[in-house]
Formats: C-alpha cells, sequence, structure tokens
C-alpha cells in the first residue's frame, strides 16, 4: 500500500494505492454511498453498511437531472451536514458523487473508491467534480477536494477490455507530459499490463498518480500547469462528442493528433513521433480515425480552454516533457484539417 497527498485550498486528500474497497477510513457512521447499478452487482458484498444511492450507468447519466434525483434521495433519508458520501463507481459516478457532496447542504465531506482504471488514474483524483450539460462535458462543477480516494486495484478484475484501454490511454498521457521513465516502463511492460499483472498495475497507477498529484498540488485550479492534464483531451472531447466512442479510443487518437500537431510547429522529433504512435497501438489503442472534421471543429470552438479566438493547447517538446501554449483557433483548425482524416 502506497499513499499520495494532495493539498488543496478546499481541503487535503489522502489517496491510497493499494487499499481496499473493504476498509475504509470514514469518519462517520451517517454516510452515504453513491453507486451505479453495475458496480453494485459485482461489489455490494463489500460495500460499507450504509445507505447505498444507485444510479443508472454511462456518461448519459452524469447530467443536473441525475444530481435532482440524488438530492431528493438524501433529503428523504434526511442526509445532514454532518454526513458522509462515499462514491463507489467509475468516473461518472466520481464525478457525480463530487458534485453532490460539494452543493447539497453547501457542502458535505466524501471519499471516493475509483472502480474503474480510468477513474483511478484520473477522474477520482485531483478534486474536479463535475456533470456535462448540452452534450459537453463537465460545463457544471466545481473543484472540491475529498477526504480520501482508494485505489484498489482488485475492482478492476471484472473491467470489460474496452474500460481497461480507456484507463491505459490516460497513463500514457501522463508518461508523455511529465514522466519518460513511465513510458519506457509502459513499453517494457505493455503484454503484463494488459494482462493484469497486480505488480505492474500497481506500479502503473502509481507513477501515474505522482504526475498527476504533483501537477494538482502546484495548480489545483488550472490556471497554469494544471491544463498539462489536457494533453490530447482537445480533440479527444471533441471526437468522443462527435462520434460517441469511447473515451480511451477518442483520448488516444487525441493524443497522435497532438503530437502530430507538436511535430509540424517543430517541437517533437520524428522519432518521439513515431515511439508514440508504437505504444498506442502496442496498448491495442486507436490511432486513427475517420471523423467528420466539421464536427470536431465545432466541438473545438465550445471548449472551455477556448480564450476569444485562440485556445490553451498542450504540445510535447519530448518524451516527458509539455508545455501550454496559446495557439490561434484559425491556426489550429488549418493544421486539423491537414491531420484528420475525412
Amino acid at each position: 500500500m502506497r499513499v499520495l497527498e494532495i493539498h488543496g485550498v478546499t481541503g487535503d486528500s489522502k489517496i491510497i494505492v493499494g487499499g481496499h474497497l473493504s476498509n475504509l477510513p470514514i469518519p462517520t457512521r451517517d454516510a452515504f454511498i453513491i453507486t451505479d447499478t453495475t458496480v453494485r452487482h459485482y461489489y455490494q458484498k463489500d460495500f460499507p453498511p450504509f445507505q447505498a444511492i444507485e444510479i443508472p450507468t454511462g456518461e448519459n447519466t452524469k447530467n443536473l437531472n441525475t444530481v435532482k434525483e440524488i438530492y431528493e434521495q438524501l433529503l428523504r433519508l434526511e442526509a445532514d451536514r454532518s454526513s458522509f458520501i462515499v462514491g463507489i463507481g467509475g468516473g461518472v459516478v466520481c464525478d457525480i458523487a463530487g458534485f453532490v457532496a460539494s452543493t447539497y447542504l453547501r457542502g458535505l465531506q466524501f471519499g471516493l473508491v475509483p472502480s474503474t482504471l480510468l477513474s483511478q488514474v484520473d477522474a477520482g483524483v485531483g478534486g474536479k467534480n463535475g456533470v456535462n450539460l448540452g452534450g459537453y462535458k463537465n460545463l457544471v462543477g466545481a473543484f472540491n477536494q475529498p477526504e480520501f480516494v482508494i485505489c484498489d486495484t482488485n475492482l478492476l478484475e471484472t473491467l470489460p477490455q474496452r474500460e481497461l484501454l480507456s484507463g491505459f490511454a490516460e497513463i500514457v498521457k501522463h508518461a508523455l507530459i511529465a514522466n519518460a521513465d513511465l513510458f519506457s516502463y509502459l513499453e517494457g511492460n505493455c503484454e503484463k499490463a494488459l494482462k493484469l499483472d497486480r505488480e505492474v498495475i500497481e506500479n502503473l497507477v502509481y507513477d501515474s498518480l505522482v504526475v498527476k498529484t504533483s501537477i494538482v498540488n502546484g495548480d489545483e485550479k488550472e490556471k497554469g500547469e494544471r491544463r498539462k492534464l489536457n494533453f490530447g483531451h482537445t480533440f479527444g472531447h471533441a471526437i468522443e462528442k462527435s462520434m460517441g466512442i469511447s473515451h480511451g479510443e477518442a483520448v488516444s487518437a487525441g493524443m497522435v493528433i497532438a503530437s502530430a500537431i507538436s511535430r509540424k510547429r517543430g517541437c517533437l522529433s520524428a522519432k518521439d513521433t513515431e515511439r508514440i504512435e508504437a505504444l498506442i497501438e502496442q496498448l491495442k489503442l486507436t490511432t486513427r480515425l475517420r471523423v467528420n472534421r466539421k464536427s470536431v471543429l465545432d466541438a473545438i470552438r465550445k471548449d472551455k480552454k477556448r480564450k476569444g479566438e485562440s485556445l490553451h493547447f498542450v504540445l510535447l517538446k519530448g518524451i516527458g516533457n509539455a508545455v501550454v501554449e496559446e495557439i490561434p483557433m484559425i491556426e489550429l483548425e488549418t493544421m486539423a484539417n491537414e491531420i484528420l482524416s475525412p
């Protein structure tokens, strides 16, 4: 078991890699669990003995209607300001549980048990909580740190491969933006990682979180350094929205596009560009997609990172070395038109 910490404006958060769902450090007997149908089916026997509020699975659940239904259940169950919220599930559950806890009665303490590889290395950690609005991701939300995040890698064993791959995409991202050694470790351990070798997976989760917690500790509310965590996500989110594919597929394709843009701007070498694409292929992730250019570019124009007629875009100056630059939208669109398949 290894521990990392985030020290935020809203409080401190302890991240435990190798902890267990059956042993959560809940500081009160007045707690409520928010989970989804699938996670409850597989793991309810290990849940702590508290009232569970169940929501449907899937990204379509992550909206204000679901939040309203949870508020109403908490009201009926007489939750008060001493209550504690525990989110047990993937990224959707973690985002919703964090948002509900941050807003109900003007804020309750909460903890998270991310159940997917993606949520263990990304959505469950960092204090960003939110829901989608009008089909656009995370437009409504709040920064608020959970008391704890328990990364129980045993929960990964019931994941379908598609969900695992989404998590590997985020691990690749963390390696690319700030840890060249993690990238090399992935290159040498792809097969074991895909087979969920316990030692390899725990190393990947921990080393990935070292990158994320370090960045969040320096820039909790995404004013500068934390923007690096968006590498591959500008195009990734746009592709995900316009094509309806999984987060991992979209982000892996987005990272290939961002790497190509980095190379076009003279930041990234051809050799590193090839290594990135080769690793993404080794991990059975997507490198090329046929997309609707207009739909993708329309979605990018609605990106939260846009600033007037430019956009904060994450480029690579090498594997493990990311920079954020403000790129004019017209330049980004011109390069995208050259790179994207019709």
